[in-house]
């Protein structure tokens, strides 16, 4: 006892000095014979042992140890009703953040609070606008509360999908350090891949690798202070990860291609190391060539480039946090609190090499790099001279500069201030001010300039016999150095370095809240009904809310210039406030009687007014009622808003990419009329002979709206909770739900555009393809489909949560506790705009408007046993629904079996050890055609969604005293 004294002392003296600036949330001060008060998420009406009446889902801190989870998203994805958001997996379009899609309804649909008060979106950048749960101290989770199903009334905009509510500790005393290492381990065994491979000629891995470690430590230091009338706990942590290539699983070794396995191919990028140089189908009496032969001569194009190994399948990065909570209570009617939270975050992004797309259309006969068999391959047999310029478009890929490269780093700052107490017997209150920001860096390296390229492609002979530009001659340029593609180990550095264009971008995105609430138990003052014990719950508030978003790529992002990039990528500014009033109330009707031991309502209510001239009015009603000691049902309806985020507001209209099987008027036989493909600007000279994208990407242009009308979500739930009295600690809950957006902001696809074009003609869809004039294409250089932001269709999804809870004594053995965890579809259907199909996504995966997978069932069963030896064991099994391929195609995807298994072993009251395996039997992913960064894939297959490394195996310690 002494050394705690003495501990506590030494704690207090660090941290009382700054107390006042960090003292952060707790609940009211209780007196100690009162029960202890729970605000359950998705209501501020603190009720004493009540369920709530809408299904939440917890995840208790043992989950983390047990799962050895470093990354939080990793172990939240893992729920069945979580969907993978941004995650460690993603390369090409990669954010660099980490977030949350509840019931696969897009991560900004889904609110992620810390304590019960909002994070900030995550980044400036595009797709980064859910919040970053990378901020979130893995060390001090104590549980985490997840509701599915709207829950505007109780925090705002932005919950139409659900919550995630991550409560902290912060009232921790004394000081705990905690390490853990960890990585994957993976047999390369996979013989339809490694064959795919060999056909092609391509280097595999084969063995067993270990790799993709990651380090994390954390340390907390926590005490009390005045004799427990307040407390400060600090605390810092990093993690390191490191990078894993595709080229280090055979699976992933290259970008599969094909219907389906029978007739699957090793795929590529036309855009080769070796050129190609080629006129696609203009000219009468075409061509198509690569270097090759004595390493200067046109051979006939027939290789692809494997783009895939170098991608990164899991990204380095390396994480810092650091912050404290804290609070004092300075009488029983005032306790004051606060939250400060740090994060820098800083991951790499590594793809395929840069070089020239394609970006032009036309080469100089007389270009001195060429050689006479090259000249008369492409000039000379068209009767043409050196003085004569010929139809060619030139693919060559930069392997001698490297890989492209994205830093990606992110900053974050979150200040919470705030007090609370009781004013009086009746009423409490709680006020708190927050402030949070998120700077933003980027340097995209390696990649090239599109106009440098097509300069240094345009090269002459000078008065003095030197080869250089065009642009030297005429002055445009003086600074261009000549690329020469048309000879083997001709590119030298010099060359390079005048192609290269560093990318940059900054930004920030903050958000300020004020918010305050009163609540009062209104049976002190005989408000209650008759056939109630107690009285009526009231909560009344008011919050306001800023958000702005500022984000500013340099010229090279925004001229589109990056070769590498897919289109300008343009900058963003804009803001929006709003002021809220809400309130809920809590009506006991019955209690204690005969067939009603609880019989109660929820009625809440939200009023918002947004500077951008929008209203909003969201309500909720829910009730329970429990017939005995052992059965509940409950039952609400949540009426939620989404109002439109500030890039769907106010982000300029660019060009990107979007991923599709083949272009329906493309190739020698295409799959649509000359009549269809009409409508959408394909020429008859150029019907049978227009190039398909050999990526299967194409150019869209797509951007926000100032005129967007908020998303609406309505969600029903019904639900049981049944403990019978005949088996002790049983408990099953088993909640149905329907959840439907109208209404929702997004942007018809531009698959379907171009396919509603070839069926009707309909101007709608037909004036927004612009094929180019010369290629009839719609990826090559701005050839695209338009597709801006709009309020269009619906998301409606239904099913059913299952949770299982049971513990089983085992007498001197310890005891024996299961928890299960399942979620069963019956819809999710989605419509693209008022009058289209509705498109039913549930049980298939595709490239188009469905994207990853979308499980019929998924089910999570663990078994812990707690030992007599202060030891745990626990075993986890993860089951995942087979799925279908919805592009046609016969790519569909087994049902997946995981099997966890992982101790923690209390050595001493100051130290315990713990270790596991996740996917114990290293099931291999199901692998498809090399799904792309729009539907969350990578390394052919789905990183976030299923166990795409192998197994995860991990160590850890925790010392505390």
């Amino acid at each position: 006892m002494l050394v705690k004294n003495r501990l506590t002392m030494a704690v207090s003296a660090a941290l009382g000095m700054s107390a006042a600036a960090v003292l952060p949330s707790v609940a009211n001060a209780q007196d100690e014979l009162m029960v202890e008060e729970v605000v359950v998420t998705g209501s501020r009406i603190q009720k004493a042992n009540l369920v709530s009446t809408s299904p939440v889902t917890q995840i208790d801190a043992e989950a983390f140890k047990f799962q050895g989870t470093t990354r939080v998203e990793d172990l939240i994805a893992d729920l069945p009703a979580v969907y993978p958001g941004n995650s460690s997996g993603d390369a090409n379009g990669a954010t660099g953040t980490a977030t949350i899609d509840l019931r696969n309804l897009g991560d900004n649909r889904t609110l992620v609070l810390m304590n019960g008060r909002r994070l900030p979106p995550g980044s400036p950048q595009g797709g980064g606008q859910g919040a970053d749960i990378n901020q979130i101290p893995g060390a001090l989770i104590e549980r985490v509360e997840v509701l599915t199903g709207g829950a505007s009334s109780t925090y705002g905009s932005d919950a139409v999908a659900g919550v995630v509510n991550f409560i902290m500790i912060d009232d921790f005393e004394g000081v705990k350090l905690d390490v853990q290492y960890s990585g994957y381990q993976h047999d390369n065994d996979n013989s339809f891949a490694q064959g795919l491979n060999e056909d092609r000629g391509f280097d595999y891995p084969s063995g067993s690798v270990t790799d993709g470690e990651i380090s994390d430590i954390s340390f907390v230091i926590g005490a009390n202070l005045d004799g427990g009338r307040g407390n400060v706990t600090a605390y810092a942590s990093y993690r390191n990860i490191n990078a894993l290539r595709q080229s280090e699983r055979d699976y992933s070794n290259c970008a599969l291609g094909g219907d389906g396995p029978a007739d699957a191919s090793c795929g590529g990028s036309s855009t080769v190391p070796w050129g190609r140089f080629t006129d696609f189908g203009i000219l009468d009496d075409g061509f198509d060539f690569s270097v090759g032969g004595n390493g200067s001569e046109f051979v006939p194009f027939d290789t692809l480039y494997n783009y895939a190994p170098g991608n990164f399948f899991q990204r380095p990065d390396e994480r810092y946090t650091g912050g404290a909570f804290g609070r004092y209570t300075i009488n029983e009617h005032v306790e004051v609190y606060s939250e400060v939270t740090f994060m820098d975050d800083r991951s790499n992004a590594q793809i395929a090499p840069s070089g020239a797309f394609f970006v032009t259309s036309s080469l100089s006969c007389g270009n001195p790099f060429l050689s006479d068999q090259q000249f008369d391959a492409i000039c000379g047999s068209y009767g043409l001279t050196e003085d004569d310029r010929q139809t060619v478009f030139i693919g060559r890929r930069n392997v001698e500069g490297g890989f492209r490269n994205d830093d990606l780093r992110h900053t974050n700052f979150r200040g919470v201030f705030g007090a609370r107490g009781d004013i009086n017997d009746v009423w409490r209150y709680d006020i708190y001010g927050q402030y949070a920001e998120t700077s933003y860096e980027q340097t995209y390296n390696n990649d090239l300039s599109s106009t440098r390229v097509a300069r240094a492609l345009d090269a002459t002979v000078d008065a003095d016999g030197n080869t250089v530009c065009q642009s030297v001659i005429d002055g445009s340029d003086p600074t261009c150095v000549p690329w020469n593609v048309f000879q083997e180990g001709a590119v030298t550095d010099e060359m390079l370095n005048y192609l290269y264009l560093p990318l940059y971008a900054r930004g920030t995105v903050d958000q300020k809240v004020i918010s305050g609430y009163v609540a009062g138990d209104l049976g002190n003052y005989g408000i209650q009904l008759p056939s109630a014990d107690t009285g009526l719950n009231l909560v009344v508030g008011s919050e306001y809310r800023s958000e702005n978003l500022d984000y500013n790529p340099d010229s090279g992002f925004q001229s589109g210039d990056g070769a590498g990039q897919g289109g300008p990528i343009l900058a963003v500014k804009g803001g929006y406030d709003v002021t809220e009033f809400f309130a809920e109330l809590n009506i006991p009707i019955v209690e204690n009687a005969a067939f009603a031991k609880e019989l109660s309502l929820d009625l809440g209510y939200r009023y918002s007014d947004y500077s951008t001239d929008i209203t909003t009015d969201t309500y909720k009603v829910a009730g329970a009622w429990a017939p005995t000691d052992s059965l509940k049902m409950r039952a609400s309806f949540n009426r939620a808003v989404r109002h439109a985020n500030i890039r769907e507001l106010f982000r300029p209209q660019s060009l990107g990419l979007f991923d599709m099987s083949e272009d329906p008027c493309a190739g020698a036989n295409p799959t649509a009329t000359f009549e269809q493909c009409a409508r959408t600007g394909v020429t008859q000279a150029q019907y049978g002979s227009i190039a398909d994208s050999p990526a299967g990407q194409y150019n869209e242009i797509t951007g926000g709206n100032p005129e967007l009308a908020p998303e609406e979500s309505d969600t029903y739930s019904v639900g049981i909770i049944y403990s019978p009295e005949f088996v002790e600690d049983l408990t099953v809950t088993v909640d149905y739900f329907d959840i439907e957006i109208t209404g929702a902001i997004s942007s018809i696809s531009s698959g379907t555009i171009l396919n509603n074009c070839l069926e009707t003609g309909d101007a709608l869809y037909c004036d927004a393809v612009n094929r180019g004039e010369q290629t009839g294409t719609l990826w090559i250089g701005t050839d695209n489909v338009s597709s801006i932001d709009e309020n269009i269709g619906f998301y409606s999804t239904k099913g059913f949560d299952i949770q299982v809870d049971y513990t089983l004594g085992l007498g001197d053995m310890g005891s024996l506790a299961f928890n299960n965890v399942g979620t069963y579809l019956t819809e999710w259907d989605q419509q693209e705009f008022a009058g289209e199909a509705v498109e039913d996504c549930l049980g298939i995966w595709n490239s188009t408007s469905c994207g990853q997978p979308i499980f019929e069932f998924q089910n999570n069963l663990r078994a812990t046993w707690m030992t007599p030896w202060q030891m745990s064991l626990s075993a986890q099994w993860r089951y995942v629904d087979s799925i279908e391929d919805g592009d046609g195609g016969n790519w569909d995807f087994d049902d997946m079996n995981y099997f966890d298994l992982s101790a923690i072993w209390d050595v001493t009251d100051m130290m315990s050890l713990r270790a596991g395996v996740q996917n114990v039997t290293d099931e291999e992913p199901p692998i498809g055609p090399a799904p792309g960064p729009s539907v969350r894939g990578n390394g052919n297959t789905f990183p976030g969604t299923y166990d795409a490394l192998g197994r995860y195996w991990f160590v850890g310690a925790t010392v505390q005293f």
